[in-house]
């Protein structure tokens, strides 16, 4: 067989059949109620929205036209009616009955439509329309008359939860006014929706800041103007009314309001300043309506992560919802919101600094770790906060600044536990010390001399306050040397140093001394305890010089002179390790499990002695004696 009658016999590809889409109506609804929607709520949103824009869409073309949305829940039905721009029959068939399909891309033959023109005053974008009211109902009926069109007749839809609708013409009194009145009749086990006291209550919480005229029955909805923009006899006058707002609405009272206020971004609101401490960590859920209509409750991406100190309720006409618009789209418009509204609560900071200490001093009381957390990155906030930010210091609870002024050198230690260590004994040696253990404590000292010209900045180590303690006279101790071996044969073992040094205060026997370098070595030395042969052989290898814990016994202090006087090498050793231990407990350091076995073994030791007398009489020092 040639290529021709090869090619000819094979077979021709049938021609291409258009087919359309079926949509499970029931099956979308469940997907709407179950994934889409956070709650069956929202349905009352939903119809609150189209009833608004479609007032938005007529006024676009009559201005004068009235501006007013009625609600009446009455037996387990919902009845909304609205003076909008109405609906011609081809428009029920093409927005109502056509899934997806949003009014607000119509176009007319010229390639405008008064609802496109209106379109950027308008809440809703995505066509979803009625659909979310078959969350909460079984049946929806539509009765609409067209502004648009004043020849039209009045039309009604009505559709079922099966899918199914029907569509005609009504008489002319049916609707004597342009418009669209919306009838819900509820669904089975959904009849709590469509009482007037639920319905009062949600669309009090959608729709309290619509620019229109909204009642159910004869309860107003709408309450204009917004808190925020209400005239006020006096500032005090002003800070009760939000105090107030701030309770009703997050169910606390704040410890000031901060306004925001951003043109360019179409934004008016508070910020409210929580009256107690919350953790960085803990995402900060705001208010956000759009154009009126609360959009969110829980807008998380509103402010900068630093600003987690206080809860926000805001109007814009800027920002773009997602889907289910219930919630933020981000983008470049909300990234520049962020950093505006942050702008505005770094500004409102400044000015407490500058003009009412009294009410910035109670502010970082409760909130400094959320203005600490700014001032990492803001050089001129951390230069206005240096007087005022807290800080825990060997000489009490004081700022930078003042700190600063008091000694030449701001020693600060990385760690709470360091800190603990050396507290005491620094501040009695005149030495200041920063604890810089706590959340952003330790950049913000090491930025000071950034912000404070001239300022010197070390951090404390053992080395440096050992340096600072008084050396004992020579001879005395050449004639402890004895002790001093016992003692440092039995600290060997946990790699840990005995030096003996005189200084204030007399109360402390002992001092635990380490740094980092020597946390990892007995880290690495711990590891190679339970590590096999090679990675044993490994790990040693890794050892070579590195620094060791010290124990600085205090020779000034009374318990630390009988010890040293005592004959019985054991006995010294086992004092020894029950001063090791207790300065590891009063510098509230984590314990090993030879930290612990140890102080077991010491305990039980002096108990032993205690009951069993010094027996020995042996002289470890070879007849010196303290």
């Amino acid at each position: 067989m040639d290529s021709q009658t090869s090619q000819s016999s094979q077979a021709s590809p049938s021609p291409q059949t258009p087919h359309t889409f079926q949509v499970d109506l029931r099956g979308l609804v469940d997907l709407l109620s179950h994934h889409l929607y956070s709650s069956p709520r929202v349905y009352l949103r939903e119809l609150l929205q189209n009833a608004v824009d479609a007032i938005t869409a007529r006024r676009a073309v009559q201005p004068d036209a009235p501006a007013r949305v009625r609600l009446t829940a009455e037996g387990g039905a919902l009845r909304v009616e609205d003076s909008g721009v109405g609906l011609t029959e081809a428009d029920v068939h093409s927005l109502l009955a056509t899934i997806g399909r949003s009014s607000k891309r119509a176009t007319t033959a010229d390639g405008v439509d008064g609802l496109q023109e209106a379109r950027a005053d308008f809440l809703g974008q995505f066509g979803i329309g009625l659909l979310a009211c078959f969350v909460v109902a079984e049946r929806i009926r539509v009765v609409s008359r067209s502004a648009r069109t004043p020849d039209a007749r009045p039309v009604e839809w009505t559709a079922t939860d099966d899918g199914s609708y029907t569509v005609r013409t009504l008489p002319d009194d049916a609707r004597p006014e342009p418009g669209t009145t919306v009838h819900l009749v509820a669904r089975a086990g959904a009849g709590e929706w469509l009482t007037g006291e639920r319905v009062l209550a949600l669309a009090r919480d959608f729709g309290s800041l619509l620019p229109y005229d909204v009642r159910v029955g004869d309860e107003a909805v709408t309450d204009l103007p917004a808190p925020w923009d209400r005239p006020y006899p006096s500032p005090a006058t002003r800070r009760v009314a939000l105090a107030r707002h701030c309770h009703e609405l997050f169910g606390f009272t704040p410890l000031d309001a901060v306004e925001l206020d951003v043109p360019l971004a179409g934004i008016r609101g508070v910020a409210y300043v929580l009256p107690s401490a919350v953790s960085p960590a803990q995402r900060a859920r705001h208010r956000v309506h759009l154009k009126g209509m609360l959009l969110t409750e829980r807008a998380e991406q509103l402010l900068p992560d630093w600003a987690f100190f206080v809860r926000c309720v805001l109007d814009t006409d800027s920002l773009r919802p997602t889907a289910s618009r219930e919630s933020l789209y981000e983008d470049e418009t909300l990234a520049a919101v962020r950093e505006a509204l942050g702008e505005r609560i770094r500004s409102w900071l400044t000015a407490l600094a500058a003009g009412d200490p009294e009410r910035l001093a109670a502010f970082l009381g409760v909130h400094h770790l959320g203005v600490k957390s700014l001032a990492r990155h803001d050089r001129d906030m951390l230069r206005t906060m240096l007087p005022w930010l807290p800080f825990e210091t060997t000489d009490g609870r004081l700022s930078l600044e003042e700190f600063a002024r008091r000694h030449p050198v701001v020693h600060f230690t990385r760690t709470v536990e360091e800190f603990r260590q050396v507290a005491p004994i620094a501040s009695a040696q005149g030495i200041g010390v920063v604890n810089g253990g706590y959340t952003y404590d330790t950049e913000l000292v090491e930025a000071l001399p950034s912000v404070r010209p001239g300022t010197t900045v070390a951090e404390l180590d053992a080395d440096t306050v050992t340096a600072h303690l008084d050396a004992v006279d020579p001879a005395e101790e050449l004639a402890l040397s004895g002790f001093l071996a016992a003692a440092r044969a039995a600290l060997d073992p946990l790699g840990c140093d005995v030096v003996l040094r005189a200084f204030h205060p007399l109360s402390v026997p002992a001092l635990h001394l380490d740094d980092r370098a020597a946390r990892h070595e007995q880290a690495r030395a711990a590891a190679e305890e339970q590590a096999d042969d090679l990675w044993a052989g490994i790990l040693g290898s890794l050892r070579g010089g590195a620094p060791r814990a010290r124990l600085v016994l205090n020779h000034l202090n009374p318990l630390v002179r009988r010890i040293s006087s005592l004959g019985d090498r054991e006995l010294v050793g086992t004092a020894t390790e029950s001063l090791y231990g207790q300065a590891l407990l009063m510098a509230q350091r984590p314990l090993r499990p030879a930290d612990s076995a140890l102080l077991n073994r010491a305990f039980l030791g002096l108990l032993e002695w205690a009951t069993h007398g010094d027996d020995s009489g042996s002289d470890v020092q070879g007849g010196g004696q303290a």
